[in-house]
């Protein structure tokens, strides 16, 4: 190997160390408490060594976004092949969703701005469609399954993913002081009720 793969390399794990090292500190003390300095003293190198491959911390917080969103694609498409039925492929991807946000908690807050501000807004729309494309190629199929009007889908598909997400948020941000009842079961309804509907 040359030097100059060898110093790529460097740096491809240096890159990685400072990511890895934002989501540790994420998942024990939260996004707000994250800095440049805290990365640096945790992986062992200098702030300037941060900012070599960093311009700042919503650089960090937009890579680290841009990693959920391509995990939760994964995700949303391992759930979309469990079956050949457009109902029963919502169903999973609605679950698969439900489950990532749980599952990963810190990325989920961060991919969308709960408690935190926003990173990523405006800056990752191949992630983003990447998401919505898989849900509204289920809700088209169920639509022309049922005959209903195609043109809907974009509209259901936003309403769908509103109380997705609503629900997820509510769940998330208010674990202390909701009902037992506000669970991943009122998701499974209201997604059957979406589907009966459509």
């Amino acid at each position: 190997m040359g030097i100059a793969e060898r110093k790529l390399r460097q740096k491809e794990n240096v890159r990685a160390a400072i990511l890895s090292a934002a989501c540790s500190m994420a998942q024990e003390e939260g996004w707000q408490s994250l800095s440049i300095r805290k990365i640096a003293e945790a992986i062992e190198y200098s702030v300037p060594v941060i900012y070599e491959h960093f311009e700042n911390k919503e650089a960090i917080l937009l890579e680290i976004s841009k990693e959920g969103f391509r995990e939760l694609e994964k995700k949303l498409e391992q759930a979309r092949k469990r079956s050949t039925d457009p109902e029963e492929q919502l169903k999973a991807l609605a679950d698969a969703y439900w489950n990532f946000a749980f599952r990963n908690p810190e990325f989920y807050q961060l991919m969308y701005g709960l408690g935190i501000p926003c990173c990523g807004a405006g800056k990752m729309k191949t992630e983003f469609t990447a998401f919505s494309d898989l849900m509204i190629g289920a809700i088209k199929a169920i639509i022309k399954k049922k005959k209903s009007n195609p043109e809907d889908a974009c509209f259901k598909y936003q309403a769908l993913w509103s109380v997705l997400h609503g629900l997820i948020s509510i769940v998330m941000m208010r674990k202390s002081d909701i009902a037992d009842g506000m669970n991943k079961k009122m998701m499974d309804d209201v997604v059957n009720a979406f589907i009966k509907n459509l």
